[in-house]
C-alpha cells in the first residue's frame, strides 16, 4: 500500500469521525445556544470549523485525484471519488448556504434543515471509509 493511499485513508477516517461528532453532538447542541447569542456563536463556529475541516477536505480531494490518475482502471477508486464529489456538492450547495443564513439570522427551520441535511455527508463519508478500508 503506497503512502498516498495511506494518507488518503487517514484523511477520510479523520473526516468520518469528525462528521459523526458534528452530526450527533455538535449540531444538535446548537439548539441550546439561545437566539440572542446564536449569530455570534454561528460565526465563531464557521470560522473555527473551517480550520479543522478544509485542510483535510482539500487533502482528501488531492490524494483521491492522485490515486484515480494512477489507477484509473479501478472502479472502486472511481466510486470513492464519486462519493467525495457528492460530499463536496452537499457541503457547498446545502450546508454552507444554511450556515450563511444562520450567521445572519437565527431561524429554527434552517437549523433543523442543517442537522437533517448533514446526514447526507455523514452517510457518504461513512460509505467512503468502509470502501477504503475494504481496499
Amino acid at each position: 500500500m503506497d503512502w498516498i493511499f495511506k494518507w488518503h485513508l487517514f484523511l477520510t477516517l479523520y473526516m468520518t469521525g469528525l462528521i459523526w461528532f458534528v452530526q450527533v453532538v455538535h449540531y444538535p447542541l446548537m439548539r441550546r445556544v439561545g437566539q440572542g447569542a446564536f449569530i455570534a456563536y454561528e460565526r465563531a463556529h464557521t470560522r473555527r470549523t473551517t480550520w479543522v475541516t478544509m485542510p483535510a477536505m482539500l487533502g482528501e480531494l488531492a490524494t483521491g485525484l492522485w490515486l484515480l490518475l494512477r489507477h484509473s482502471d479501478s472502479g472502486l477508486l472511481w466510486a470513492n471519488m464519486i462519493l467525495l464529489s457528492l460530499i463536496w456538492m452537499s457541503t457547498f450547495f446545502i450546508q454552507v448556504p444554511l450556515h450563511n443564513r444562520l450567521s445572519r439570522q437565527f431561524n429554527s427551520r434552517h437549523l433543523r434543515l442543517l442537522v437533517q441535511s448533514n446526514w447526507i455527508r455523514t452517510v457518504l463519508w461513512t460509505l467512503r471509509a468502509g470502501l477504503l478500508l475494504w481496499l
